[in-house]
């Protein structure tokens, strides 16, 4: 059970790491990496993009 924890919270910092730094890109590197804004969310929690 400790183990979980401890992986739910890495996950909750890595989410929030990779939020932090995809939103610091201008929409110009976004666009080079084939993101959108709109996208970040979905792209920080590591979900495939359509």
């Amino acid at each position: 059970m400790l183990l979980s924890i401890i992986r739910a919270i890495q996950s909750f910092k890595d989410y929030h790491r990779n939020l932090r730094e995809l939103s610091q890109l201008t929409d110009r590197e976004l666009a080079d990496i084939g993101i959108d804004r709109s996208d970040i969310p979905r792209v920080a929690a590591g979900q495939a993009l359509d």
